[in-house]
């Protein structure tokens, strides 16, 4: 192998490792995004002692009949 062909497979290795680290910059990147979206969806969700009915008995709706 020539000198030519070693520092072409040596450009070539590089670009492969800078673009790895691109793709996993953008990966992260993407991972936090998602992330910011799933806390604000959860922070989203109503409390549930404030949408109980006062008039209902506490165990009503805490049971499902499976064998019907």
């Amino acid at each position: 192998m020539d000198i030519n062909g070693i520092a072409s497979i040596s450009s070539s290795l590089a670009n492969v490792g800078v673009s790895q680290q691109v793709s996993i910059a953008v990966l992260k990147k993407a991972l936090d995004v998602s992330e910011e979206g799933a806390v604000a969806l959860i922070e989203a969700i109503p409390n549930s002692g404030a949408n109980t009915v006062p008039n209902l008995p506490p165990n009503l709706g805490r049971n499902v009949n499976t064998t019907a």
